[in-house]
């Protein structure tokens, strides 16, 4: 047995297990909104999507689940509304790093404490993008170029302002001597990677599910992987390369890293047999063939966590955040 398949059976047979009590509890009376705090087309947009149709082919819920955008803000309309509606169970959010980022960055009144943890999915990764045609091969290439080029002459498309991409972005400058990047931002992944594959940036810091069409397409070229190890993905993409055949930007001669969480809260005063049925929800989608094809095809880290070890890492990754962003100048408070 695989060490995914080991993983699948685990979380189906802790799924199956934890069932019949919970058939006792709580369960959805009416339809659950899933809120994605981005735009269409990104990764959390991708995922979520993905989640509601595994839910609806193997029936994992007696009510729909209903999938909508709120990317307003950078997000806040969608975390806003998760937090006016404090107890109303029947909304869950797909979350990424702007859980931390917009409320840090923009000074909107939400903190993700206003919400109750679930479970992580996933973390998501990072990779260093360019257009195909370029005559970059690596990343330190890219890095020279930037380098011997003049101020804000580079143009790096992101999704947001003061988000994660940007963030990243603000990482690579510290290895630029002194360069400085022009950030574009533009409403989703999806759009990014359309910018990129124009010519109308230079680079980008997509994730990989976000650009692995126009990879595939022969139209984008990967540089590294913000990630202390390579993918674990040895499946072909491209005719000649797989996730994994993607360095690390540190062995690339570019030490960043950086990961993105993909996590499902609910509203703030959900009692325990509530978020315990999501919990359970999110085992029962984690344990499926769908999923671990979704996973490979995006290059995702399989991390699951969820109760006290879910918030704990929340709770570092705030601190994090708020390290990163106030080095880089992006507090709202700076």
């Amino acid at each position: 047995m695989s060490k995914i398949q080991g993983v699948a059976a685990a979380l189906a047979a802790s799924a199956c297990l934890a069932s019949p009590a919970l058939a006792q509890g709580w369960e959805p009376v009416k339809p659950v909104t899933l809120i994605i705090p981005a735009g269409t087309g990104g990764g959390a947009d991708q995922m979520a999507r993905f989640i509601q149709g595994v839910v609806q082919k193997h029936n994992l819920m007696k009510q729909p689940l209903i999938v909508i955008n709120k990317g307003g803000g950078a997000g806040a309309e969608g975390f806003l509304e998760m937090k006016a509606s404090a107890n109303d169970p029947h909304k869950i959010a797909i979350t990424l790093s702007n859980l931390f980022t917009t409320p840090l960055g923009t000074g909107s009144p939400f903190n993700w404490k206003d919400m109750k943890p679930v479970a992580m999915l996933a973390l998501d990764q990072f990779v260093l993008w360019v257009n195909s045609e370029t005559p970059y091969k690596t990343a330190k290439d890219y890095v020279e170029a930037v380098k011997a080029g003049t101020d804000r002459q580079f143009k790096m498309g992101g999704t947001g302002s003061k988000q994660e991409d940007q963030i990243v972005t603000a990482a690579v400058e510290l290895q630029t001597d002194g360069k400085k990047f022009t950030y574009v931002p533009y409403a989703g992944g999806g759009q990014v990677a359309v910018q990129l594959v124009g010519k109308h940036v230079d680079s980008t810091v997509n994730n990989p599910i976000e650009a692995v069409a126009q990879w595939r397409a022969g139209q984008l070229r990967p540089l590294c992987i913000f990630d202390a190890k390579r993918s674990t993905y040895t499946a072909k993409v491209t005719d000649k390369e797989a996730w994994g055949d993607i360095p690390t930007c540190k062995e690339s001669g570019l030490p960043v890293e950086y990961q993105m969480l993909r996590g499902i809260f609910t509203t703030k005063n959900a009692t325990p047999a509530q978020v315990a049925f999501y919990v359970d929800l999110m085992k029962k989608i984690v344990a499926t063939p769908e999923w671990h094809e979704f996973m490979e095809k995006g290059a995702f880290n399989q991390t699951f966590l969820s109760g006290a070890d879910y918030e704990k890492w929340v709770t570092e990754a705030q601190s994090l955040h708020a390290d990163l962003m106030k080095k880089a100048g992006f507090l709202a408070t700076q």
